[in-house]
């Protein structure tokens, strides 16, 4: 077990105190001869600590587990150039002018055929929502650790799933971020299985979300040529997953990631991000930055849209950097209904297929579709699950 493991574990079981000695190595040291990656990843996991726990533990080197290989980290990265800039579109008036709503189907159309992403303002959610989202998460992770463990698992079939990288095991290198996650939707999860520091706010801000997504499905359908609740009545918006992550400030963010490249696997994700930033698009090969925006939500476009919109939306990579500032703070909302079992399958939508567009992929249910994705760990081999439904 590597000295780094040892000393998260020890600080842990005494409260905090600090009872190391200074010549304890690293396993980031690659000298070590007795580095053993999963006994590694094996004492990492059972400190149930997480990244946090790291940090807390005053750790000044990054483990070696966390090294990520210097071509994941090394791409030209954008800021600042209108040319290559995240759209920001405004939803003010969107139910009550019908040219303004025109306005705003053209805008995210556009967005989601060009870029896969785009910001919106004026969307509806109270910014006193927003702030008291991002606190319930900042509590939840700097709660007392022997209170926050109870959460920890690996079980995803629990209401509240709590732990650092759902691929730990699998990822080329482990991501330097933790993570609580619960579906809220179709079948949300009763209050009490919810922690009591921020129960109240993730089930108020899902119903807010919700609202919202269902207004964004009927934007992109209308975008794509269809009725208003064409998407919606497919059950686009039926499932709602949420994962709230946690990103402490890296000793060495240089050397890490706090969320490898890949792309999401549901039908849409709305996204709260805090002021700090990091999160990156890829665009014409280049690393975008989507800064921060008081009040605004990144929406993207995930997989299964893709898919049925028979790459008319892209669902596009996106990372984000480490930070030696943090934490960061944000959360996902993944419509998606996960790996609830159900039968419905999802293909290429019938009406935007012709004999010049015939159907792209084949058909899948979200479950089957999420798994796979789930199985193969971010960013293991460099290519979108999208290629294994392709016809």
């Amino acid at each position: 077990m590597g000295t780094w493991s040892i000393r998260v574990e020890l600080e842990v079981e005494t409260g905090g105190k600090r009872q190391v000695r200074k010549e304890d190595r690293s396993p980031s040291n690659t000298s070590n001869p007795d580095y053993d990656r999963t006994s590694e990843l094996k004492a990492f996991d059972d400190t149930k600590a997480g990244v946090k726990g790291l940090v807390d533990a005053g750790i000044t080197e990054v483990p070696r587990v966390f090294h990520q290989p210097p071509y994941k980290i090394q791409k030209t990265s954008v800021s600042g150039d209108a040319h290559f800039s995240i759209p920001v579109i405004d939803l003010e008036g969107v139910k009550k002018d019908p040219i303004t709503r025109k306005d705003m189907v053209d805008k995210v159309g556009k967005a989601s055929r060009k870029w896969g992403f785009f910001q919106v303002i004026n969307h509806g959610i109270p910014v006193s929502i927003l702030e008291e989202m991002k606190d319930g998460v900042r509590r939840f992770y700097e709660q007392d650790l022997e209170v926050k463990k109870q959460y920890y698992t690996r079980d995803y079939t629990k209401p509240l799933v709590y732990n650092s990288n759902f691929d730990l095991y699998t990822g080329l290198a482990v991501n330097w971020r933790d993570t609580f996650l619960s579906l809220m939707a179709p079948n949300p999860p009763k209050m009490e299985d919810l922690p009591a520091l921020c129960r109240d706010i993730m089930v108020e801000y899902s119903k807010q979300v919700q609202n919202l997504g269902n207004l964004l499905l009927e934007l992109l359908s209308e975008a794509l040529g269809l009725k208003p609740d064409h998407l919606k009545d497919m059950d686009c918006g039926r499932g709602l997953a949420m994962l709230c992550h946690y990103y402490p400030a890296c000793p060495q963010p240089e050397l890490a990631l706090g969320t490898s490249k890949h792309a999401d696997n549901g039908f849409v994700t709305v996204l709260l991000q805090d002021h700090i930033g990091g999160l990156q698009v890829l665009h014409e090969d280049k690393w975008i930055d989507v800064p921060p925006t008081p009040g605004a939500l990144v929406i993207n476009v995930g997989d299964l849209l893709q898919l049925i919109s028979n790459d008319t939306f892209i669902s596009v990579e996106h990372r984000v950097l480490a930070n030696s500032v943090g934490p960061r703070v944000s959360v996902a909302c993944f419509f998606s209904t996960n790996i609830m079992p159900d039968s419905r399958l999802y293909g290429p939508i019938k009406e935007l297929l012709s004999e010049e567009n015939p159907p792209k992929y084949r058909e899948t249910t979200v479950r089957d579709y999420v798994l796979f994705s789930n199985g193969r760990g971010l960013d293991v081999d460099g290519t979108s699950p999208l290629l294994h439904f392709r016809l």
